[in-house]
């Protein structure tokens, strides 16, 4: 393996229905959890996964890049996921100065990864949340709204939600509210209360918030992928562009650049599943991911000993659904090919027929008023 480019979901957070919604204690730790996981396969120099020539223990900032939106929850989750991946160094990182006193590194020898944060008015924030700021996007999901399938499951759902009244109505207040409606809020409310109220905990069943799951499932799909309205699709199409512009950087450096992150929502990660075509290998692509999911593109080389040259490059895709239960990451095939691995060039050229490859292709799309799109 030459290189590997992840894209991580935050952890556990409290609601966003509430603004300054935070991550939670549970949270940090998933994402430390998912960074601790690609630390044991990916630079653990006695896994068969290994990355060639990277540092195992101390920290080389010249072979790491990550990028996240300047957004606490979002940040903080490229914060702990690399605190996973390269923890403390200990006594270690220790100084003898020239009179002979040492001097002990700060928080245990803790290493300062420099994490990219893109500010909403950076253009560079569309390749993690090419949703946002995007009116085109805003009005082609509002018009599932409009659907057969929305208004029958409006319809058929009445009763399941009700029940959510003595909980729930006030803060949704209004029968009209408790409804399919506000499918993905009510599940956001009862999960996170389900996890972090223990005087309301025991009023959620397990069945009803795997019901309300399935539900949020269903909205938040149909929101961000239809295959007859690609701009449904655009956050996947600039998540697919950022990954293609980071991955043609790894190579024309020849992998100087070992690991790379980039975090970011489920959103994100409902379109570019859509887009990229595994809901029809598996339908769970068509639901929310877990707490810091994963999604990992390896760049490696078949041959053992292979230099590095770029016709005989491979790019694998895989994908680990959070960090609990043993959850492992697992290569699927892209773009209906049934094939887990393909040449670097038949990668690139694929995933460019449906990737947004530049900010002016976001902004025409979008329609845009964002203040570099007006520039």
């Amino acid at each position: 393996v030459h290189s590997v480019i992840v894209f991580n979901r935050h952890g556990d957070r409290t609601s966003k229905f509430f603004p300054n919604y935070q991550m939670t204690s549970l949270g940090a730790q998933q994402c430390y959890n998912s960074g601790s996981y690609y630390r044991s396969l990916y630079l653990n120099s006695s896994s068969l996964s290994h990355i060639s020539g990277i540092s195992e223990d101390t920290a080389d900032f010249s072979q790491l890049w990550a990028s996240a939106p300047d957004q606490p929850v979002l940040f903080q989750t490229a914060l702990n996921f690399m605190q996973g991946l390269y923890p403390p160094l200990g006594s270690n990182q220790a100084q003898v100065l020239a009179n002979g006193t040492t001097i002990e590194a700060p928080l245990d020898g803790y290493q300062y990864i420099h994490i990219h944060g893109e500010d909403d008015k950076s253009p560079d924030t569309i390749w993690l949340k090419g949703d946002d700021e995007c009116p085109a996007y805003e009005k082609a999901s509002k018009s599932y709204r409009q659907s057969s399938d929305y208004l029958s499951l409006l319809d058929s759902t009445r009763n399941f939600y009700s029940q959510f009244s003595p909980l729930l109505s006030s803060i949704l207040s209004g029968a009209q509210n408790l409804t399919y409606k506000n499918a993905y809020n009510i599940f956001d409310l009862l999960n996170t209360a389900k996890t972090q109220n223990s005087s309301i905990s025991n009023q959620i069943s397990e069945q009803n918030l795997n019901e309300a799951r399935f539900l949020a499932n269903t909205w938040e799909f149909n929101h961000n992928y239809n295959p007859s309205q690609p701009d449904r699709m655009i956050g996947g199409e600039a998540l697919a562009g950022g990954i293609l512009r980071q991955m043609e950087s790894v190579v024309a450096d020849h992998a100087r650049t070992k690991f790379s992150l980039m975090t970011g929502s489920y959103d994100t990660f409902l379109a570019f599943f859509g887009l990229v075509g595994l809901p029809d290998i598996n339908s769970d692509f068509e639901g929310l991911p877990n707490y810091a999911a994963s999604v990992a593109f390896e760049i490696f080389s078949e041959a053992d000993e292979a230099g590095f040259l770029e016709e005989d490059l491979r790019v694998r895709f895989l994908f680990r659904n959070g960090t609990e239960g043993g959850e492992e990451l697992r290569a699927w095939p892209l773009f209906g090919t049934g094939r887990e691995s393909l040449g670097y060039g038949e990668f690139v050229e694929r995933m460019g027929e449906m990737a947004i490859m530049s900010v002016g292709e976001w902004c025409g799309r979008c329609q845009a008023e964002a203040e570099f799109c007006l520039a």
